[in-house]
């Protein structure tokens, strides 16, 4: 179970990177940001913030359309 839940279903790209910018400033440190999105971009995209953010990717699948990412604040 993550910290906090993001759910940004329906948005298109940058929303939900942009969203989970700003929650994953939330969560504290060494805690966990689910994300569920229903735009096929966001794949690619989160791995990308993950990358460029230093945090990680701990999960990422799909279910029925909705892709869930489970993200590691590390700073």
């Amino acid at each position: 179970m993550a910290d906090q839940t993001l759910d940004a279903k329906g948005l298109n790209c940058p929303l939900p990177i942009l969203k989970a910018k700003k929650a994953i400033k939330d969560v504290p440190s060494g805690g966990t940001l689910e994300v569920l999105s229903t735009d096929p971009g966001s794949v690619a995209d989160f791995e990308a913030f993950c990358r460029t953010t230093g945090n990680e990717l701990l999960e990422a699948g799909e279910d029925n359309g909705v892709f869930r990412f489970v993200i590691k604040r590390v700073s």
